[in-house]
């Protein structure tokens, strides 16, 4: 449960602006407006435009992700515990039908873990330090299996499409309304467009972009709801609900860094329609009643 988009969005949002000053700044969607605002043209503009920015963020994800937790792979397990580890992601990765993951422990202190990567046999599954301490094996294995429930539910894929369609209809629809105030608000009659349009459009790209968040928001709900499920299938229920009730009982505050927190596990919302996770109670309750179901 997190507080807002990690390193994906920031990325996709990264990416965007830098795309949208470079066409402003060389004015290369100048042709949109030649005749009246074509709005076929602008909807292929605007899908090329909105689903740059979350490929690149997908394609980017693991190595940004590693080194913002400065995570460190298992390459060669050095003792028991590491052994353990990369035994257990093989043999529930094995169980999801998917390729062994890269393997990381990040030194954090708090119980935390993400996975993340582009493709389903080329991802990431990383946990902290605090994890490794603050739970027993079997709660670390219900935790482990969540996470490679992402993994083979498609979660990174989905999510890109999702922020890609939302990018596409922030930009389509910033553009219009940038448009409006522009020509028919401001009354603007020359060939290029004025400061009203470019004002308009970024302003309604920002209003637009806090609504289509927390369409993202409910989608992230949804799949952790999704990965529960996994990693009780994976792990055994009682185990996901006790990984859950340790997480609850937990003093430490999350400390993933900003960029990550939309990969992790744990967090508390600060608001429910932008909080990328359920609480941990309503994820216990849902996991009680589907078992009695």
């Amino acid at each position: 449960m997190f507080k807002r988009v990690g390193l994906f969005l920031l990325t996709n949002i990264a990416v965007m602006v830098v795309i949208g000053v470079i066409v402003n700044i060389f004015g290369l969607n100048r042709f949109l407006h030649a005749n009246g605002l074509d709005l076929g043209t602008l909807f292929v503009y605007s899908l090329v435009i909105g689903f740059t920015g979350s490929i690149i963020s997908l394609l980017m994800s693991k190595q940004m992700a590693k080194m913002a937790v400065r995570a460190r792979v298992i390459t060669n397990p050095e003792n028991q515990e590491e052994f353990w580890l990369v035994d257990t992601v093989a043999r529930l990765s094995h169980k999801a039908g998917i390729k062994m993951p890269e393997v990381a422990i990040f030194e954090d202190m708090s119980p935390n873990a993400f996975a993340t990567g582009a493709f389903k046999n080329d991802a990431l599954v990383a946990v902290s330090r605090g994890l490794l301490i603050s739970m027993s094996q079997k709660e670390v294995e219900a935790v482990l299996g969540h996470e490679i429930g992402h993994v083979a539910n498609g979660d990174m894929v989905t999510l890109t499409l999702l922020q890609g369609m939302v990018n596409t209809f922030v930009i389509f629809f910033a553009r219009i309304i940038g448009y409006v105030v522009d020509r028919v608000i401001l009354k603007n009659r020359s060939d290029r467009v004025g400061i009203g349009y470019m004002v308009a459009s970024v302003f309604a790209e920002i209003v637009l972009g806090v609504l289509a968040m927390m369409i993202v928001m409910a989608f992230s709900r949804y799949r952790e709801y999704r990965a529960d499920e996994a990693g009780a299938f994976l792990s055994g229920r009682e185990n996901m609900i006790a990984a859950l009730q340790a997480l609850a009982r937990s003093k430490d505050e999350p400390h993933l860094p900003e960029a990550i927190k939309a990969f992790g596990i744990n967090g508390k919302g600060f608001a429910a329609l932008f909080s990328t996770h359920p609480t941990l109670e309503d994820r216990i309750e849902k996991l009680r009643k589907t078992a009695q179901s």
